[in-house]
């Protein structure tokens, strides 16, 4: 069941402030702890708070601060987006909204509104932060002022434009159209759009729709001079008095804004005296412009007779206050109880409330983000809180790796190598670095170094270790480190910046050894895509996998998959998919696939299969069009290494796919290898999938 819901529109003034208070009301009416999230906001020039935060928490009475509510404004957005930060935006939105949906039993997200100097696409962002959040989306358009055709075109192309980026998009809601054009355009865009979809017309409601008194006085940072308490009074319509009041009080409609000259009282009068006859319609306030105020006898009578009228005083021209008055839009702010009541009341009756409490509780998704799928590697290291042991502490890359993670206080490390070694080195590279705050231990010179080499003749002498080599080999850094994790002083290694793949792993297959039911290591690269999260293996340890242990690297890498929240999908990759090749090679997948079926029946694999019909929709249903992996795969295991390492690379470089790893699977202990071309960043997330895994060990 999905806790949250995202309300996006294609267009400015869509009405998307009916469809959130009438969501929020179904949320509370299934639980009173209901939190609210905006992650960007745009508060415009007057306004202290975001008005859409801000009706949200007073009317519903939320338990919520406002300061909880949003991450950022939407001027910081544009502005970190040009400088090519988006990984740094939504990985704040994420821990933002983490944070929310941890407290709440539901969370409504509701994006951005379109208006300000946006300088991006504002659909693409709404669809990124959607995306990442991994929640379900309701898409909101206007129909007013546009042809139907149009209008259910760009409703098509939007919704479109979600799902082929695999947003999951539960129900579409026209809203603004007129009366007799409902079912045409429901039955119009269920054409395109299947069945599961919701679909909801909500028709024009003009007093939604118009302005009120109070939102023009913001808007021209106006004077009240008069009926402050019926600001709330909504404008139909807005006329200026500047011709003589026997012709203009006859052009006066329902609801008009009196637009008049502050010394024009002869207007102001005949505009009261209009509202208070029977005989012609009520306005909904009189603007006075030019700055000029009636005189004292002037204003003497207006309080006389005032009633229901609003009158205020503006600074600027009558032309020029008119044309501002035509730009305002309509809101709807938590003082406004009529026009949210009808809002709400509009809500009930044109949104199926039962159709999408029912997809929003079976609403199940899978899928994870590149960027989820970090942010929930930060928090699990972080909540585990495990010590690792980094044995090329000379190494730059390494230093800096350390630093971040000092700084962002996620694990305990212990770096190998000399202090003043790596103390001059901090000091050449201006590195910010507390050592005093780090463990560091030289293997030549370690108070540890007697009971290492006990430790580590009594487990090898069988194998023929002399006690003259064991005092040699744990002044090694990778038998150092190794030695730390056995006798218990760290959890885990991380090592392979400067040392080869073999010299890493070794001393732990000779010290730490396989789990039980384990007989071969393997290791998955976590490949993060521009939509997706792979786990690729083995690409870095076993040359020439036989079909055992090529099933058991699959079954390995799938529970690795999901201990990192990937729901595992494996598809065993070979030249051909089905039974359709033949070959020494495609035998032995197809032999290893069915070895993985009858060791773990319940798990969902397949093979042999290509690597397009594995990932693609469209080539899978042509491929395989019955198989519950194909096209969908998210473990992909490779027949040898050869294949392994070079498809990972490819990928990673021509994509610009993060490449987590490689992290190492069966042993009893992690140890992980790291590139010899590993950037800061590798180091980084293999600590903490180290970190992550001697939690789970």
């Amino acid at each position: 069941m999905s806790k949250s819901i995202y309300i996006t529109t294609i267009e400015p003034n869509s009405g998307k402030s009916l469809i959130s208070l009438g969501i929020l009301r179904m949320m509370l009416n299934q639980s009173s702890k209901v939190g609210y999230f905006r992650p960007i906001i745009n508060k415009g020039e007057n306004n202290e708070f975001d008005n859409h935060t801000n009706t949200a928490i007073n009317y519903f009475n939320l338990d919520i601060d406002y300061k909880d509510c949003f991450v950022y404004e939407q001027s910081e957005v544009v502005e970190l987006i040009s400088e090519g930060k988006t990984d740094e935006v939504i990985h704040n939105i994420i821990k933002k909204y983490k944070n929310l949906e941890a407290t709440y039993d539901y969370v409504l997200i509701e994006g951005t509104d379109f208006s300000g100097d946006g300088g991006f696409t504002e659909v693409d962002v709404n669809l990124m932060i959607a995306k990442n959040l991994g929640v379900p989306v309701l898409i909101v358009g206007a129909g007013n002022g546009k042809k139907k055709k149009d209008f259910i075109n760009t409703m098509q192309i939007t919704y479109n434009s979600f799902v082929q980026k695999e947003v999951d998009v539960i129900g579409l809601i026209a809203n603004k159209t007129e009366v007799d054009e409902i079912e045409y355009i429901k039955t119009e865009l269920h054409k395109s759009i299947p069945k599961s979809v919701q679909i909801d017309v909500i028709p024009k409601v003009n007093y939604l729709a118009f302005p009120t008194v109070k939102e023009v006085v913001e808007a021209l940072n106006g004077e009240v001079l008069f009926g402050e308490q019926f600001l709330n009074n909504s404008i139909g319509s807005y006329s200026t008095g500047a011709m003589q009041l026997r012709n203009y009080i006859t052009r006066i409609k329902k609801n008009a804004l009196v637009i008049t000259p502050g010394d024009r009282a002869d207007i102001i009068l005949g505009a009261l005296q209009a509202n208070a006859s029977s005989n012609y319609p009520k306005i909904a306030g009189i603007i006075l412009t030019g700055g000029l105020i009636p005189e004292d006898s002037i204003l003497k009578l207006i309080e006389g007779v005032q009633s229901t009228i609003p009158i205020i005083s503006v600074k600027g021209g009558t032309f020029g206050v008119s044309n501002q008055i035509g730009s305002v839009k309509p809101k709807i702010y938590a003082s406004n109880t009529k026009k949210i009541v009808l809002a709400l009341d509009t809500f009930d009756k044109h949104v199926n409330q039962k159709g999408l409490t029912s997809i929003l509780s079976n609403f199940n998704s899978d899928k994870l983000t590149p960027s989820m799928f970090q942010y929930n590697l930060l928090q699990k290291a972080r909540a585990s809180r495990k010590h690792i042991v980094l044995p090329e502490g000379n190494d730059q890359r390494i230093i800096e790796a350390a630093a971040r993670l000092q700084l962002l206080d996620i694990v305990d490390l212990t770096l190998l190598g000399n202090r003043e070694d790596i103390q001059m080195k901090c000091d050449l590279i201006g590195l910010q670095i507390n050592l005093d705050k780090i463990n560091i231990l030289d293997p030549e010179d370690s108070i540890h170094n007697k009971n290492f080499a006990k430790t580590l003749f009594e487990a090898r002498k069988h194998k023929g270790l002399t006690e003259t080599t064991a005092k040699d080999l744990i002044r090694d850094v990778s038998y150092y480190g190794t030695l730390m994790i056995l006798n218990g002083l760290a959890d885990g290694m991380v090592s392979g910046a400067v040392h080869t793949t073999m010299h890493t792993i070794k001393p732990a297959l000779q010290i730490i050894k396989t789990k039980p039911g384990v007989s071969v290591v393997s290791s998955v690269f976590f490949m993060c895509l521009s939509d997706r999260v792979s786990v690729m293996g083995d690409c870095a340890v076993n040359p020439n996998p036989n079909a055992e242990q090529l099933a058991e690297i699959a079954i390995s890498s799938a529970a690795s998959a999901e201990a990192f929240g990937i729901k595992a999908k494996v598809a065993m990759l070979s030249y051909s998919s089905g039974s359709s090749g033949k070959g020494e090679e495609v035998e032995k997948v197809r032999k290893a696939t069915e070895i993985a079926k009858k060791l773990n029946p319940d798990l969902l694999i397949e093979g042999p299969i290509q690597y397009d019909a594995a990932v693609d929709m469209s080539v899978a249903k042509t491929k395989m069009p019955d198989s519950k992996v194909a096209g969908q795969a998210s473990v992909l295991i490779f027949p040898d290494l050869n294949t392994g390492n070079n498809t990972y690379k490819a990928i990673q470089r021509e994509t610009g796919a993060l490449a987590i790893g490689p992290m190492l699977q069966g042993l009893n202990k992690p140890v992980n290898d790291l590139s010899r071309g590993c950037t800061v960043d590798d180091i980084f997330n293999t600590v903490l999938l180290t970190a992550i895994q001697a939690n789970q060990a």
